[in-house]
């Protein structure tokens, strides 16, 4: 997904935030909050783990790609954008992922 979709995807969410519940469905799901988002991002992630067992890659690919947009629709509604897990990436970029995980567990620890 290149930056140019995902902030077009983003500046879409922004507004769906604004709409009226039965405008469209990420204005209906905003609406309900939390818990059912929540249950969205959690379905999706299911349904990529069958899609990953399946085999079948266009199967994969469309499952990735709802749990994308079901985490953007998150991420926006807890007031965050793509962006801020863009420069999450690059900040980690070129560490060693046991590194960054140790990193990570030390600030918890402290």
């Amino acid at each position: 997904m290149s930056n140019d979709t995902l902030q077009r995807l983003t500046e879409t969410l922004e507004v769906r935030k604004g709409a009226a519940p039965e405008s469209s469905y990420v204005a209906r799901l905003f609406s309900k909050g939390d818990d059912a988002i929540l249950k969205k991002v959690i379905e999706e992630a299911g349904e990529v783990l069958l899609a990953a067992k399946d085999g079948d890659k266009q199967h994969l690919v469309y499952e990735v790609a709802d749990l994308w947009f079901h985490t953007l629709v998150l991420l926006a509604h807890k007031g965050l954008r793509a962006d801020d897990v863009l420069q999450e990436l690059a900040r980690r970029e070129g560490t060693s992922g046991i590194v960054e995980k140790n990193n990570r567990l030390d600030k918890v620890e402290q």
